[in-house]
């Protein structure tokens, strides 16, 4: 498995880009989202990345972050979502967008993908709502996942550049699971709060989250 790629932006096209590393060209797929947060051309480039393997072909899909690499995978696991439909749906709400949505049980925000329609984006939100806890704990890390295969050059090459999840996210959510608060729970509360304060720190996180968490009546 291929696990990251870092070279040189060779060119670009409408959905994807050629990576040179060491003289070899690697095209990989990414979305809009990763697209536009791309360096120029002929610029040093870093993404993580996840092969896809049929018996006719072999193709790179590209990240910039390890959520949004990890919900790919997830993704795509879910019946009627391929690799097109998932780097739609990143494409049109981001990694922390999913991450929100489905601990949010919100099938609209994924329906809004193109391609994607409500039963889809529904079966979506069902089967991978209790995945949403550990993905958002991921936060913003770059640790590599183990077996991974790293193609890179020997030149020291810029690390994606795109913005990585609050990392108070992570802190949030281990704090309410010490507190005894179900995984399911915990991240619907912190979802909804990084949607209300997107910056928050993690004291406050916690204090939205407790606040939503708390008996109603």
């Amino acid at each position: 498995m291929i696990g990251k790629i870092s070279g040189r932006l060779e060119y670009r096209a409408e959905d994807h880009v050629l990576i040179d590393v060491r003289g070899v060209g690697y095209l990989v797929y990414v979305s809009n989202r990763v697209m536009a947060s791309l360096p120029s051309n002929g610029e040093a480039v870093a993404l993580y990345t996840d092969l896809l393997v049929r018996e006719d072909n072999l193709q790179l899909f590209g990240f910039t972050t390890l959520v949004e690499k990890e919900w790919h995978r997830l993704l795509m696991s879910v019946q009627g979502i391929g690799a097109k439909a998932s780097m739609a749906i990143l494409g049109t709400i981001g990694a922390d967008g999913v991450s929100r949505a489905i601990a949010l049980g919100d099938w609209n925000a994924i329906a809004k993908a193109k391609g994607v329609g409500p039963k889809t984006a529904q079966r979506v939100a069902i089967e991978l709502k209790d995945k949403a806890p550990g993905v958002m704990a991921m936060g913003g890390t770059v640790a590599q996942a183990s077996g991974d295969e790293v193609v890179e050059v020997i030149e020291p090459v810029a690390a994606p550049t795109a913005p990585m999840a609050n990392p108070a996210q992570a802190e949030a959510l281990s704090a309410l699971g010490n507190l005894g608060y179900a995984p399911g729970e915990a991240a619907s509360a912190v979802a909804e709060s990084v949607g209300a304060d997107p910056d928050a720190d993690t004291s406050t996180l916690i204090r939205a989250s407790l606040k939503l968490l708390a008996p109603k009546g």
